[in-house]
């Protein structure tokens, strides 16, 4: 069967293209781009890159004391995530999602909407923005929206819920009831985890099971966590004699490249063990040359530039920088981070040291890791090198990496297929 879908994000940060990038074999023309698609106005063009310059300025701007996190604060109260409790209508239109919809009426969308409408196989994206221009434009087939985050903004959910034809892919049951309270029919959303790349599970979890048992013997050196729990452990994984790597993190930087001088500064303070082939870190540029040369030259300064544990991973195509990323994820041990989309990466069994959350929305990701147990807040990086080996010796990342394992889901791929296509892979 042809199983095919239009598959849309927008080329805004990494969240909404990482999202996209495991579905890539079913779409028609690969991941399309809301601001920056085939014929394209350019007026169109110009409204969504002063909007993502607008963004990113302020992320890193974020950094100078006081003033800096006042600009932030402004710009994320139009972003920010009500209260959960108590339950209640929260759906009405917020200010946010004023200023989009006036965007679609003003044209943002339609000549990609008109343009894949004329072949209508089941429209998917990943930015809630795309959904509501496949609706308002009366794009002709099913459409889909993926959510990207733990818990969401009022934005996600469509104008008028209650008559909306949109469906969600929610990643965890905390987004499904976030989305009812917007309004949203409970029959029009699905929960299906986050897609996680497959090229990390396999077919039937084996490649992460083998990846994970390896992490663990990594992370657990004094069998401090494997000795309370031998009997489980076996029965659910292999364990190595030996992981057969030094212990591996991965530091990644933001969409807006913002904490990268944390990467540099682990760098630093973890020299004396990169140089002893006790520690590898690998430092994750992502798709910016500008974080590329940050820790190129950090690297440089150090006179670490030809030592074999240290890497820096950059691509200037996002696509082939995510699957660069999720190769270097299965040798991974533990995954530094903001709380991100990269959150649910945690799925596959791996530990999530979290940096400080930037936006409403990465303070809900960081609750529910540390609800199933698979995310620890950074201390000072100035005294990793202590608090690292620390948490190594007394098991609790090899706890937060089983943990994350048995709590988060991992099946988003498949999920979607089967709800798309209504078949498993």
């Amino acid at each position: 069967m042809n199983n095919k879908i239009h598959l849309v994000a927008v080329d805004m940060g990494y969240g909404h293209q990482r999202a996209v990038y495991p579905l890539l074999e079913f779409s028609r023309e690969g991941a399309l781009n809301l601001n920056d698609y085939t014929n394209i106005e350019s007026w169109e063009k110009s409204y969504w890159l002063n909007s993502q310059k607008t963004y990113e300025k302020i992320s890193y701007f974020k950094r100078i004391p006081v003033a800096g996190s006042l600009v932030f604060k402004a710009m994320d109260y139009f972003q920010q995530i009500d209260k959960f409790y108590p339950r209640r209508d929260l759906s009405p239109m917020t200010t946010q999602q004023k200023m989009f919809f006036g965007a679609i009426k003003k044209g943002v969308s339609r000549g990609l909407i008109s343009e894949l409408a004329k072949e209508p196989l089941p429209f998917v994206t990943s930015f809630f923005v795309a959904a509501y221009g496949a609706e308002y434009y009366n794009y002709p087939g099913d459409i889909y929206c993926i959510v990207c985050d733990a818990d969401i903004s009022r934005a996600w959910a469509p104008i008028d819920p209650k008559n909306s034809r949109i469906k969600y892919f929610a990643p965890n049951e905390r987004g499904r009831e976030r989305l009812k309270m917007y309004g949203v029919p409970a029959n029009n959303i699905i929960v299906t985890g986050f897609p996680l790349p497959l090229e990390n599970i396999g077919e039937n979890d084996e490649i992460l099971r083998d990846d994970l048992g390896k992490r663990i013997v990594s992370l657990d050196p004094l069998n401090a966590f494997r000795k309370t729990y031998e009997n489980y452990l076996k029965n659910n994984l292999d364990l190595p004699a030996e992981s057969g790597r030094p212990l591996t993190i991965t530091f990644a930087v933001g969409g807006a490249g913002a904490q990268r001088e944390i990467g540099s500064q682990i760098l630093k303070k973890l020299q004396s063990h990169i140089k002893e082939g006790k520690i590898k870190l690998n430092l994750i540029a992502g798709a910016r040359e500008d974080v590329n040369s940050h820790f190129t030259t950090a690297v440089a300064e150090l006179g670490l530039e030809n030592n074999e544990n240290v890497r820096i991973i950059y691509h200037p195509q996002k696509m082939e920088y995510f699957r660069q990323f999720n190769e270097c994820l299965r040798e991974t041990d533990v995954l530094w981070t903001k709380p991100s989309e990269l959150s649910f990466y945690s799925g596959l069994g791996l530990p999530i040291i979290m940096s400080e959350p930037v936006g409403s929305q990465e303070h809900f990701n960081r609750e529910w890791l540390i609800s199933i147990g698979a995310g620890l807040d950074s201390p000072d990086p100035e005294y990793v090198a202590e608090w690292l080996l620390d948490w190594r010796r007394d098991g609790r990342l090899a706890r937060a990496a089983f943990n994350a394992f048995l709590n988060a889901p991992r099946n988003g791929v498949r999920n979607i297929k089967k709800a798309l296509f209504n078949e498993n892979l």
